[in-house]
């Protein structure tokens, strides 16, 4: 772990506040090596500062002192998914609201396509703050990008950390036309993208990881001092 890592969680950190996808709650952590990762400060993630720094802990065995419970969560996904090099558990406000109606999503635009068919569901209510409910949760993501928890939000997992960062607002973006279409539109006949079309549209080339990560960490060209990027 060096200053580099710690400088990139502070950053996810706040691009997860800045774009209104957690509150108090919340962390994120980058995959250090394949026995340990760097997880956030036990603090709401957009009023961690430049001098905080994140917890190393190890993918195997007890939460070192001072690490939220839900930390197992990330333990145990980084145990079965050696692609894994970066999670996001968050708890945005359309997520919040369809995982309150005990539903998922469908690939229905562009960035939902990054979930296609849709996101597994976790419909256990309490906190995962066990090793049996973490585990419980790592086995139904399986090795979907992510897994919507019922009436707690969600969790996003990508190759990089700045990659569930994307993935996250993708997946808030996706409950929100999810429910616009609930709203609005007869489900049974609102379009779906096809297993063709959705394995076509979820791309990552053209710097799709890139632009969007620099959307939600960086300030118009004249407003430098309005957001720290750390």
């Amino acid at each position: 772990m060096d200053d580099a890592d710690n400088r990139l969680v502070r950053q996810a950190a706040r691009a997860l506040d800045r774009a209104g996808l957690v509150n108090a709650y919340g962390h994120c952590s980058k995959r250090l090596d394949s026995g340990s990762f760097l997880v956030s400060a036990s603090k709401p993630l957009g009023l961690i500062g430049p001098s905080d720094r994140g917890t190393e802990v190890p993918i195997e065995g007890p939460l070192p002192a001072g690490v939220l419970g839900e930390v197992r969560a990330h333990q145990q996904i980084y145990k079965r998914r050696a692609d894994v090099g970066g999670i996001c558990r968050f708890l945005s406000p359309k997520l919040l609201s369809l995982g309150a109606m005990g539903r998922s999503l469908k690939a229905r635009h562009g960035l939902g396509a990054f979930f296609a068919p849709e996101p597994p569901l976790w419909t256990d209510v309490s906190l995962l703050r066990s090793d049996e409910k973490a585990a419980g949760m790592a086995d139904l993501l399986g090795n979907s990008r992510a897994i919507i928890l019922r009436a707690n939000g969600a969790i996003t997992v990508g190759e990089t950390l700045q990659q569930a960062v994307v993935l996250a607002w993708f997946l808030e973006d996706a409950a929100r036309v999810e429910l616009d279409v609930l709203n609005a539109h007869d489900e049974r006949t609102a379009p779906i993208l096809s297993e063709t079309e959705a394995a076509s549209r979820a791309s990552f080339e053209g710097r799709v990881t890139e632009r969007m990560w620099e959307y939600l960490t960086g300030s118009p060209p004249n407003d430098r001092d309005t957001h720290q990027t750390f």
